[in-house]
């Protein structure tokens, strides 16, 4: 199986304390893997190192070339970003918060092309946000603000799609339809890696990364047995893990 990002002895400080131990992971390429574990676990930090945006000890590999010697916007148009609570200036309408996606795509100063209203267009609708696209960021609720800042994830067109907390604010509607719309990503060869509190949608995933206490516990098929004990292991055994049809679901013990 290739790899879209490969991870070696991953260590991140934050002010003054170990947060990261010596992590390594092997994320599959095409595959959606989720990122799971308790609240102060790592998992955003993790996700953080693994897109550059903290420095940190070891090396994150981004389909075999070490991350650092990707150029910006090279690497930009091969990885998104969408963190979490992220903020956007509440003056700009949605059509051009979602037009920022574009930025790696387009030379200093040129105005947008065809190509990128084409891709802003696309993710809007494939957000439902496409009726909005003239209303400011300022004026929507927090789930539709949610659907934008996806909307500019998806417009940068990037290979590898990193999320932290991507259902924050969206109703279960909403999070039924990211769920239908990371599938189509996975389809087309997009790889997705998304770190969830919801253990039920994270089950959904190809491949599953367990996180406690700074260090990866397990890493392997969210359909394993190994998986579903390694993840009810770090959540010290209040959840469980049980068949329903052909999924699995997480259920209080």
């Amino acid at each position: 199986m290739s790899h879209a990002i490969q991870a070696r002895a991953i260590g991140v400080s934050l002010g003054g304390t170990q947060v990261l131990h010596g992590i390594d992971v092997a994320l599959p390429a095409a595959r959606w893997t989720s990122v799971v574990g308790p609240n102060g676990a790592g998992k955003s930090t993790l996700l953080k190192a693994l897109a550059g945006l903290l420095p940190h000890s070891g090396e994150v590999q981004l389909f075999g070339r070490p991350l650092a010697q990707w150029r910006g916007r090279e690497r930009a148009r091969r990885l998104a970003w969408l963190g979490q609570g992220e903020q956007g200036a509440d003056d700009l309408s949605v059509w051009d918060v979602a037009m920022l996606g574009r930025l790696p795509h387009q030379p200093w100063l040129a105005p947008p092309s065809e190509a990128d209203r084409s891709a802003v267009e696309q993710a809007l609708r494939a957000t439902q946000a496409w009726d909005w696209r003239h209303r400011p960021l300022g004026a929507l609720s927090g789930g539709e603000r949610q659907r934008v800042l996806l909307a500019r994830l998806l417009a940068v067109n990037a290979d590898v799609l990193l999320m932290d907390e991507p259902l924050a604010n969206l109703d279960p509607p909403h999070q039924a339809d990211w769920l239908l719309l990371v599938r189509d990503l996975v389809a087309s060869g997009k790889t997705v890696v998304s770190v969830l509190h919801e253990i039920g949608m994270a089950l959904h995933a190809d491949h599953m990364v367990v996180v406690a206490d700074g260090r990866v516990r397990h890493q392997g098929a969210c359909d394993d047995p190994v998986t579903h004990h390694a993840l009810e292991h770090v959540f010290d055994h209040r959840v469980a893990i049980h068949p329903l049809g052909d999924q699995w679901v997480a259920l209080p013990r």
